[in-house]
């Protein structure tokens, strides 16, 4: 779905400003940048920009006949394409959509602005059909795209587009903006649902949003437990029924990187601070092949969680527990 916003995120404005104020715009632009790092605003915002019938200051007014029609999402001119589910490909059906509209005179009089994400969910038919209409170019249509992974796209298509970098903020302008945006969190609660996000404060956001730092406070108790032989894996795997797969698989595999770093001596301290104490114990008992097996086991996984493989999500959890405490035992 595309955020209805008209400005891009406080850290991205350097940027935005020096794109608004050029004369010519690209007809295709390709956004990229870390999850939860805000290129989605930002492309939504220059959707807004591009379509408004009077910017003012650099931003749509969100005041025109243009805009009322973005704000309710019925505008005609913008169209926005997405995997029909999370994690499945854009296909080359919904790409000949796209050449169609763009083919299309505007219905509203203006420009015609395509927002396509994530655009390195494209299969490979799909993206050659992109091709054309990167090569042959509308006259005021505009093409966005939004990836998190732009090495996976075809560098064809990548060499047709500007492409821009949506960096982070540093932790400081990341902190001061995440407790700005309501609710009782402390500036600890704020860092460690950075620390989880990998800095990036929209999805820091998110998962505050979710109650993320009470679930992982229930994660870490249970693996305590686990460790200490207080509570079976099959329980523990069902106790955690409420917590996103999606949460656990992230979690597992930052304690996995933790306990690499560890292990090679690269930090003294893991960087999850909640996990430090159990970290630091598991670091000097297991053995470093053992844990390179379990990282890649967990690391597919997660592959094929991401693509929505239908998987037994108890067994699952059962197995990858039993698994995550016989790291601890030396043959």
């Amino acid at each position: 779905m595309l955020e209805l916003v008209s400005r891009p995120a406080p850290w991205h404005q350097p940027i935005w400003q020096q794109l608004t104020a050029q004369q010519d715009f690209a007809h295709a632009y390709l956004f990229s940048g870390q999850p939860g790092g805000g290129k989605r605003r930002f492309a939504s915002a220059f959707a807004a920009f591009l379509m408004c019938d009077t910017p003012a200051g650099g931003l749509a007014c969100d005041q025109c006949r243009s805009c009322h029609l973005r704000l309710a999402g019925s505008h005609p001119d913008l169209l926005l394409l997405e995997p029909e589910e999370e994690g499945k490909a854009i296909r080359v059906d919904a790409v000949r959509q796209l050449v169609d509209f763009i083919s299309q005179t505007a219905q509203q009089g203006g420009r015609k602005v395509v927002v396509l994400q994530p655009a390195e969910a494209m299969n490979v038919n799909a993206a050659n059909a992109l091709l054309k209409s990167l090569e042959e170019p509308s006259a005021e249509t505009y093409l966005l795209l939004i990836s998190d992974q732009p090495s996976r796209l075809l560098p064809t298509i990548r060499s047709r587009c500007r492409v821009q970098s949506l960096g982070l903020p540093d932790r400081t302008e990341a902190l001061a903006w995440l407790t700005e945006q309501g609710g009782d969190r402390s500036i600890e609660e704020c860092d460690l649902l950075l620390q989880m996000a990998g800095g990036a404060p929209l999805l820091a956001l998110a998962l505050a949003q979710q109650d993320a730092l009470a679930q992982r406070e229930k994660v870490v108790e249970g693996i305590k437990a686990l460790l200490k032989g207080q509570v079976a894996p099959s329980r523990l795997a069902e106790q955690w029924s409420a917590v996103p797969i999606e949460l656990l698989l992230d979690w597992f595999c930052a304690w996995t990187l933790d306990l690499l770093k560890l292990q090679q001596g690269a930090s003294e301290q893991a960087g999850s601070v909640d996990m430090d104490k159990v970290l630091g114990y598991m670091a000097q008992k297991l053995e470093v092949h053992r844990l390179l097996a379990w990282q890649d086991w967990l690391l597919e996984h997660r592959r094929l969680f991401a693509s929505k493989a239908n998987l037994n999500r108890v067994l699952f959890l059962e197995k990858a527990l039993v698994q995550w405490k016989n790291l601890l035992q030396r043959r």
